[in-house]
């Protein structure tokens, strides 16, 4: 009898080893991903408008912050990706892709990151407003939308506000394809932000008024 419950023991033992095993077998791991915004082309610049701007940190909604990668199932429902988050706050990349923008179109002395610290003469602020795939029946496009403001901290004038929105029809239907397509979006997105903050500074109107002020 010993014997024998012994070796229904170990065989109940081998079964649940195989069932854990089994089960070892199936976990997932979460995939990260991170926006590679294209770096913008070398410009011919010319002479300075502005002195120095500093750059605040982009704001975004909650679900934009990081974390798992949104999609929308419909204009007032979101959904989240399980296993496939962002490695890095898209804030920061949206962040160091207008200031690098900026700093190819030679509009301002300097453009650096706000940290609190300086007197700048201007500062941007902005946010991101969409970044998420959106569904439509058997149709998925990528939605990417910016906007920003530009003030004056000598005389807390805004000196320009705007937005810039991307909306592309997803080809390739992976996660990757869509952070791929998230990335060329918001590029595109950023260089029309900054060509509208360039040409408003660019006015003759404005350009008349910052000759005059003392």
């Amino acid at each position: 009898m010993i014997r024998k419950s012994k070796s229904r023991s170990i065989g109940a033992l081998a079964a649940v080893l195989v069932t854990l095993a089994g089960c070892a077998g199936k976990i997932r791991y979460p995939n990260f991903y991170t926006l590679s915004v294209p770096t913008p082309p070398v410009r011919d610049q010319s002479k300075p408008v502005l002195g120095s701007v500093a750059v605040r940190e982009f704001d975004a909604p909650r679900f934009l912050r990081g974390g798992p990668i949104a999609y929308r199932e419909s204009p007032d429902q979101l959904g989240f990706y399980e296993y496939d988050r962002w490695a890095e706050d898209p804030r920061h990349a949206v962040t160091g892709a207008v200031i690098q923008q900026m700093q190819s179109r030679g509009v301002f002395q300097s453009v650096y990151r706000f940290d609190g610290r300086g007197s700048p003469d201007c500062l941007l602020t902005g946010s991101i407003d969409h970044l998420e795939e959106v569904d439509q029946g058997s149709v998925v496009t990528i939605e990417v939308g910016l906007s920003g403001r530009l003030i004056n901290l000598r005389t807390g004038e805004v000196l320009w506000q705007g937005y810039s929105a991307k909306s592309t029809k997803l080809e390739q239907h992976s996660v990757r394809g869509i952070v791929s397509d998230m990335s060329h979006e918001l590029g595109s997105a950023v260089e029309d932000l900054v060509s509208s903050l360039q040409d408003r500074l660019l006015e003759p109107s404005l350009s008349t008024a910052r000759s005059t002020e003392p």
